[in-house]
């Protein structure tokens, strides 16, 4: 296991849409425990495997509190089956933007299927912050971000603000 670097805006990885897991090996699961050890290195609660470039449909969560016992949740191929009407809102936060937070409304509850590293089949259904950390998570694996449910005018200003910082980091 290792803590692996977290790509961040502009990098055009984060818009790519990612491949289905086809086997679960030894690869996979490696790739499994890399992504709870910088999520929890981050400290973030879920992050998809294309946040350290690796263009795989995989998500890993944990919502426990700081306080509380770890409580780690991997969703491989993970697909949203059912939203509700009623929507919520979050703010949301990405360790891909980092120190960005925006109110974001989506459903409030979802449904989603996916396997677990035995690779058996799953549904789970989910509110409140579990619901949102999934939408986000799965969005990664589209290619979609949570700025991208906010105003074009404060998306534009966010994206050339990282752009401008990465020049830096560059020049």
């Amino acid at each position: 296991m290792a803590p692996r670097e977290i790509i961040t805006l502009p990098d055009k990885r984060l818009r790519l849409k990612s491949e289905p897991v086809k086997r679960i090996d030894a690869s996979i699961r490696k790739l499994v425990d890399d992504l709870f050890e910088t999520m929890y290195d981050a400290p973030g609660i879920g992050l998809a495997a294309i946040q350290i470039g690796v263009a795989k449909r995989i998500v890993t969560m944990d919502l426990s509190r700081k306080e509380e016992e770890h409580k780690p949740q991997v969703f491989i191929n993970p697909e949203v089956i059912w939203t509700s009407e009623e929507k919520s809102k979050y703010e949301e936060g990405c360790l891909s933007i980092p120190d960005f937070y925006e109110e974001v409304e989506r459903p409030a509850q979802v449904k989603v299927k996916y396997l677990d590293l035995e690779g058996h089949e799953h549904e789970i259904e989910a509110s409140g912050l579990l619901a949102t950390c999934l939408q986000h998570e799965i969005d990664h694996t589209n290619g979609v971000l949570f700025i991208d449910y906010i105003s074009k005018l404060k998306r534009d200003r966010i994206i050339k603000k990282f752009a401008k910082a990465a020049k830096k980091v560059e020049a």
